[in-house]
């Protein structure tokens, strides 16, 4: 049976392997194959903010008589599922799998290549 959400429900917060800083190729979309740094992270909607992608334009009115009227540019976000993390040594976009160690930390590492994140 599909729930419905109910109006008002709070968003739980995910639990996402990307961080702030992380290069990150996109994979999908109009701005596919390029690479960027996470600017911010939004974990109730799984939003991303990249560097250089998704740029868009919004046109703003003047509040107050005497003010100008502008043009900007800027970058919306993106879902998290359209970015892998970008392996510098392999050269390409790779999904993540999580490393548990002996003394009980966690790791991040490449699922492909097996090489751990820095």
């Amino acid at each position: 049976m599909n729930a419905k959400k109910k109006k008002g429900a709070p968003l739980k917060k995910k639990k996402l392997l990307l961080k702030q800083g992380d290069v990150v190729q996109v994979i999908s979309g109009k701005d596919k194959g390029t690479t960027g740094e996470i600017l911010s992270i939004d974990r109730y909607k799984e939003k991303v903010v990249v560097k250089g992608v998704n740029i868009v334009t919004k046109h703003i009115k003047p509040k107050q008589a005497g003010q100008e009227g502008k043009i900007e540019k800027f970058e919306a976000p993106i879902h998290y599922s359209n970015v892998l993390l970008f392996c510098e040594k392999s050269g390409k976009g790779e999904r993540l799998k999580i490393r548990i160690n002996d003394d009980n930390t966690k790791t991040r590492i490449f699922a492909q290549s097996n090489i751990p994140v820095e």
